[in-house]
């Protein structure tokens, strides 16, 4: 009777911490992660599944649209694991507008992610492109190496939704008929490109977030203090605002009370008082 008891509690000490297991990979959402997805691409390379699980397929526009480089592959790539860093370091362009499209059958939140890095040029307004989503332009004057600079890692992040046969983007609404259609837009500098992309269900804080930049988070930090530092037309700067931007452009404004004259008025108003007495008593002479 003991035995078989013992028997039992093992049973349901696995079956508890089976139970417990289960519950913990569905709060992390790492196994659910790539079940979200639901089309991935590695532009201008082979197929790829990343650390997060996640299949990108081979470039489907591969022989009939742009052109594949693998220019990449000869360059590290800062931000991405080293296990990821294929996904940045291949690439399709094109001399003109092109694009790829991707079924979604079901409604509901979706988030369009983007790879890029930029391999080639070494400045920035050289490669500068728009991305559009279904005619909606969701990226605008997307310069890579003003973002982040050369041979590192950048993502954009798209979020959208498709409820009631409408997509909705940006704030703007259009009619959906099943394909989603995402367009890299000839500009003036240059041709557009991507290097990787993918669709999942879900919200932006949802994409597994790149690797930090200490170079990076040190510019955006001056940039949030730069923004902090513009105060409105017309409202009164506190101290602190005024002391933390110190250097304005143009030349300054001349201060009419900026020297101080009355050092030189006491000495003229001393001889003008010895002079008049003097020139008194010599006209008595």
């Amino acid at each position: 009777m003991r035995k078989k008891m013992l028997h039992c509690a093992a049973w349901l000490l696995t079956v508890a911490l089976w139970l417990l297991l289960e519950v913990c990979q569905a709060q992390s959402g790492v196994s659910s992660l790539a079940e979200r997805v639901i089309w991935a691409v590695n532009a201008g390379g082979d197929m790829h599944t990343d650390v997060h699980g996640i299949l990108f397929k081979k470039d489907p526009l591969e022989g009939k649209v742009g052109k594949a480089s693998d220019y990449g592959l000869r360059l590290p790539i800062l931000r991405s694991s080293p296990d990821d860093q294929i996904l940045y370091q291949t690439e399709r362009y094109n001399e003109d507008t092109f694009g790829y499209e991707v079924p979604i059958r079901e409604e509901g939140d979706y988030i369009l992610v983007m790879k890029y890095a930029e391999v080639y040029f070494a400045q920035s307004q050289q490669k500068v492109f728009d991305v559009r989503l279904n005619g909606h332009v969701v990226v605008k004057d997307l310069d890579i190496f003003d973002r982040v600079g050369h041979s590192t890692a950048h993502d954009e992040i798209v979020p959208f939704s498709i409820k009631r046969g409408k997509l909705s983007v940006h704030g703007e609404v259009s009619t959906f008929n099943g394909k989603l259609t995402v367009e890299f837009v000839k500009g003036y500098y240059d041709n557009p490109k991507i290097c990787a992309l993918y669709v999942m269900k879900g919200k932006p804080e949802d994409v597994p977030k790149l690797q930090p930049h200490p170079g990076l988070e040190k510019r955006e930090e001056e940039e949030e203090e730069e923004d902090e530092g513009e105060v409105p037309e017309g409202e009164k700067k506190s101290p602190s605002t005024s002391t933390k931007n110190p250097v304005r452009s143009g030349p300054r404004t001349p201060n009419p009370y900026s020297t101080d004259n009355s050092s030189l008025m006491f000495p003229i108003l001393v001889a003008f008082g010895v002079f008049i007495p003097t020139l008194f008593c010599l006209c008595r002479l």
